[in-house]
């Protein structure tokens, strides 16, 4: 933080506060895992009451940008993925946006992101797609397999090279595997039938890239999703048909409820599932 007081204008003065410490979060100057100064400290510098403070924090708080425990000094733990995956599940929660839409989207998103790939990964990168691709099927359990899953797609996307694709596919991915988890009743359900039949195709999604035939690979990766949503809406849990429209988007919405939080704190993966 500069030395110099901050100049605090009419309007909202918590406001004002909570700007001006994103920003600075935002820019990297205040980086993640770095503490914010004591409230008292903030309040001298800002020419505030320590409440107006208090509130600053909340919001930022709220926001995902800061994590409080305990009383402690408040840290800053603003993280990309982490700040996206709280504002794509928030806008699909607020605009009801249905799981088919969400699917529709992953979809049109990876076969943009096996497009670019076929266009600009190096042969190693595609060499670790084809490595993530085979090590699915020999997984065992609903929870390594769908780790095994996100890993693949995640490397697809990140051999991109276009990092706000990657990381938008990544989030969404988590969402469709969740509910794919979600739906098929576990290691006791329909999982098998919605991933492992699958492995031929995301073979062939491996040998689009490697040819470096960009308009093929996004056509395959297109045919995998059409696939997926198909078995994902067929998949049953304790024998009840789950696959209608307002099904589907309840189920997505309670994983979202239960995996992304008001503060920005996202489970790790482990418990994803």
């Amino acid at each position: 933080m500069p030395r110099t007081p901050a100049k605090i204008f009419r309007g909202r003065v918590a406001d004002q506060i909570v700007e001006d410490l994103r920003a600075q979060i935002l820019s990297g100057t205040l980086p993640d895992g770095s503490r914010l100064p004591a409230e008292r400290e903030l309040a001298a510098y800002y020419d505030v009451s320590g409440p107006t403070v208090r509130e600053a924090i909340r919001v930022l708080t709220a926001m995902g940008l800061v994590n409080t425990r305990n009383g402690s000094r408040a840290t800053v733990t603003a993280q990309g993925d982490t700040l996206l995956a709280v504002s794509i599940a928030s806008v699909v929660q607020f605009e009801k946006v249905g799981a088919r839409e969400v699917f529709g989207l992953l979809g049109a998103l990876n076969a943009y992101a096996a497009e670019l790939a076929a266009e600009h990964a190096s042969d190693e990168e595609v060499h670790r797609l084809r490595e993530a691709a085979q090590a699915i099927p020999a997984t065992e359990g609903v929870e390594r397999s769908a780790a095994a899953l996100q890993h693949f797609f995640g490397t697809l996307s990140d051999i991109s090279h276009n990092p706000l694709l990657a990381a938008l596919s990544r989030f969404i991915t988590e969402m469709q595997l969740g509910l794919a988890v979600k739906l098929s009743g576990g290691d006791g359900g329909d999982w098998g039938r919605v991933s492992d039949t699958l492995h031929a195709e995301r073979m062939r999604i491996v040998g689009a890239i490697a040819s470096r035939d960009a308009r093929h690979a996004a056509s395959v990766v297109r045919d995998y999703h059409r696939l997926v949503v198909e078995r994902i809406t067929s998949a049953r849990k304790d024998g009840e048909n789950t696959a209608s429209d307002a099904g589907l988007t309840e189920a997505l919405t309670a994983w979202l409820r239960s995996n992304v939080t008001l503060g920005g704190q996202v489970p790790s993966r482990d418990n994803k599932w």
